[in-house]
């Protein structure tokens, strides 16, 4: 089974274990974080209004997300080199046709850790 819990694929990556203070919505079982979960609750609850979109799979759960995502109001980054799908095609087809669409910004990791980094006024420039 892929993705079952205590099995490779179904826990978080050490790099990205939650952290004292880390928001942590319900379980999903669809293409998409939002519907049927309390991650919108969460996020308004918290002042959030950004979302950033990695993983897999680009063309399918990202998509959902991220569409709903922006249709729900938040700020949608989507990330070209931290996210994956099944084919070539189906990357090109997510990042550079489908995501100009919904996606506020599209970005590197490289170009959104400069981003975080940046001074406040640098940022907003």
């Amino acid at each position: 089974m892929i993705f079952a819990r205590g099995q490779w694929g179904g826990e978080f990556h050490d790099d990205f274990k939650l952290w004292p203070g880390d928001l942590c919505c319900t379980e999903h079982w669809a293409s998409s974080g939002f519907p049927n979960t309390d991650l919108d609750q969460l996020l308004k609850r918290h002042g959030k209004e950004k979302i950033i979109c990695v993983g897999l799979l680009a063309n399918t759960c990202l998509e959902a997300t991220a569409r709903i995502g922006m249709e729900l109001g938040y700020h949608v980054t989507y990330m070209r080199d931290a996210t994956a799908a099944r084919s070539p095609e189906a990357m090109h087809a997510a990042v550079n046709i489908d995501a100009p669409t919904y996606a506020h910004e599209i970005l590197t990791t490289a170009e959104l850790i400069a981003a975080i980094k940046a001074p406040p006024a640098a940022a907003a420039a």
